[in-house]
Parts: C-alpha cells; structure tokens; sequence
C-alpha cells in the first residue's frame, strides 16, 4: 500500500478534479456544438406522441438558448463519466491491496455502463410508454403543449432515477465485500426488497403505476442479478487475499 504524505496526497487530488474537469469541459464543447440537435432527439419521445396539431412550447424568452445547453451540460458529464472514474481509480488504487484493485477497476467499469444502461432503458423503453401515457389522458378541450425547460427537468429527474437504480447490483456486491450484510441475509429480506423497489419506484417517478412498474421491476431484477455477482465476488476473494498474504 502506498505510504505518501498528506500534502502529496492533496497534490494527487487536485491534479486529478483537474484533469476530470478538463475531460468535462472538452465534452462540454463538443456537446455545446450539437446542443439543438441533442435536444431534439430527446425530445422525440414525446414528440412522437403530441396529437397532429401540438408541438412543444418555450414560455421564457431565454429557454431556447438555456434549455439546450443545459442539457449539453449533463451530457458532457455523462460522456465524460468513464474519465472521471478512472481518476477516481488512479487516485485510490495505490492505497488498495492487490486483490481490491482487482475487484475495484472492474466495479468503476460496471457502474458506467450500469448507469449508461439505466438512461438508455428510460429513454428506450420507459419514455414512449409513459408519454403516450400522459397525452392520452388529456381532458377534452386541453391542448398539450409542454414546455421545453419542465420537459429538460423532468426527463433529467428520469434518467437519474433510472441511471442510480441500475447501480443496484454495485451497491449489492459492496456490501457482502465489505462485511455489512451477505448474500444470504439479503436473499431472505427480498419481499422487503420488493416492496421498497415499488416504493422507490412510486417516489422517484411520475404518479402513474406504468411508470412505477418499469422502475420498480428492473430494480428487482437488478438485486437479483447482484446476489449473483456477490457470490462470485465471494468465491475469488478468498484465493485472492491468500496470495497477497504470501
């Protein structure tokens, strides 16, 4: 394990928020470039589904310019996710044994894709739903002309919701690595699992039992599929800690 002062070690740190930001930043120029576009595309979920006359609205005189960028803004830290973890990771593997290095590279690489999984599945699979959902509860009479900077806000809230949740199995494997729980205590809590997934599920979208189900139900899985990747965490850890005590 490394044996670095603290000063050396508040140098690291700066130097490597440093170079996150700078990886956001650049994302965030590129991003900024396509801004429009960007926006469009994840507005044609719910495009798709205004009956023929509708369109979105913009209510302040400044949302066509900040609504876009804003959005550039999130997605150039979502593009430049996988730098940020590995500055995270080269920040604390000389402070890892061997074997935790092992288990910690592959759980940062896991946790990026996870969280890229869950926006792509509410974007993919949750917004058509759920839109198509609300325009066709409208009451007779109202128009449906959503406004572009509540629209930003509410699929942002989304793809978080979704994004952390699909972080479920990382959170699983975390904790029987650690000591906190086991694979077999939390096997025998999953009714209370299930029934928190749908109560999480309630809370971190739309009121509407749809949207609920395809939160709460991947949440589900996603423990279930944690319990699975625990246990084989569990079986290599044992090897592994024998050959750095050697």
């Amino acid at each position: 394990m490394s044996d670095m002062p603290l000063l050396a070690h508040l140098l690291e740190l700066r130097t490597r928020i440093l170079r996150a930001l700078i990886a956001v930043g650049l994302a965030l120029v590129v991003m900024a470039y396509f801004a429009k576009d960007l926006y469009h595309h994840l507005a044609l979920p719910l495009i798709s589904k205004l009956p023929a006359g509708s369109s979105m609205i913009a209510t302040d005189v400044a949302s066509p310019f900040f609504a876009p960028f804003k959005l550039a803004m999130v997605l150039s830290f979502f593009v430049a996710m996988p730098a940020v973890l590995y500055q995270i990771w080269a920040f604390v593997a000389p402070g890892l044994y061997k074997h935790e290095r092992r288990l910690v590279a592959p759980l940062l690489a896991m946790s990026s894709l996870l969280f890229y999984a869950g926006i792509a599945f509410a974007y993919y699979v949750v917004f058509p739903v759920i839109f198509a959902f609300f325009t066709s509860v409208a009451p007779e009479g109202v128009t449906i002309a959503t406004d572009i900077s509540s629209y930003l806000d509410f699929v942002l809230k989304l793809f978080f919701a979704f994004g952390v949740a699909f972080e479920i199995p990382i959170a699983v494997v975390l904790l029987c690595y650690t000591g906190a729980t086991d694979v077999q205590s939390l096997a025998k809590k999953r009714p209370y699992i299930i029934v928190t997934a749908f109560t999480l599920g309630m809370l971190l979208t739309p009121p509407d039992v749809i949207s609920q189900t395809l939160l709460a139900v991947p949440m589900w899985l996603l423990f279930e599929s944690g319990l699975v990747m625990a246990k084989l965490v569990k079986r290599r850890r044992a090897p592994d800690e024998e050959e750095d005590s050697e």
